[in-house]
């Protein structure tokens, strides 16, 4: 069996240091389920590329074939790392919009692992007064561990430090990764209930035996 997690990225920029934790997170949380002797597979969401294609979903209700894709593997992942970018002391327009796109109880039970990045430390609050108030909303299930990332965290031209030279954010990404992996393991793989499990019959309609 094969978990799926989901890592949703709402970075602007290339390189982007929302990227960076996001991935450290992903792998936190790949290591963990490794060493638990489990099989996992990552698919990364960078919503930087859709924005247009989000923004025109939310005007017109139509959605391109890669946003309609990026919000299937977002729905039907077994567990999601979702990563913002903290802009006025809450998650991106671009964050938030792609979420909007999803339906109320599309998340609902999902293990979700919260990051955020910005400028200063100061914004850290961000992700338990923004951040989780949104989740908790859509009825995912939040890992009690969030990780916020400034930018003294990494290092020069966009590299992440190791984490012998920031071991704060190193340690909470695997604690993190551990907690997202304990809710994941106890609630099993996800069940996304197919549209056609529902179809009725012409036959069954009319009431024809």
């Amino acid at each position: 069996m094969t978990y799926r997690i989901a890592v949703v990225t709402a970075g602007l920029r290339e390189p982007s240091s929302t990227r960076l934790l996001a991935d450290r997170l992903g792998e936190a949380a790949l290591a963990e389920l490794t060493a638990r002797g489990e099989k996992a597979e990552l698919e990364v969401v960078d919503l930087r590329t859709m924005a247009g294609a989000i923004t025109n979903a939310l005007i017109t209700g139509v959605q391109t074939t890669e946003l309609s894709a990026a919000t299937s593997t977002v729905v039907s992942a077994d567990a999601v790392i979702a990563v913002s970018p903290i802009f006025s002391g809450s998650y991106s327009g671009l964050f938030k919009m792609f979420f909007d796109l999803l339906g109320d109880d599309s998340l609902a039970g999902t293990p979700v692992l919260l990051g955020a990045t910005a400028g200063t430390p100061r914004h850290s609050l961000a992700v338990d007064h923004a951040m989780r108030p949104l989740f908790a909303y859509l009825r995912a299930v939040v890992a009690p561990t969030a990780v916020f990332a400034a930018t003294d965290d990494f290092g020069q031209a966009g590299q992440a430090r190791s984490d012998d030279d920031v071991a704060p954010l190193g340690q909470r990404a695997r604690r993190a990764g551990r907690e997202l992996v304990d809710l994941l393991l106890a609630r099993g793989r996800k069940v996304v209930k197919d549209e056609l499990d529902d179809f009725t019959s012409f036959d069954e309609l009319l009431g024809h035996s």
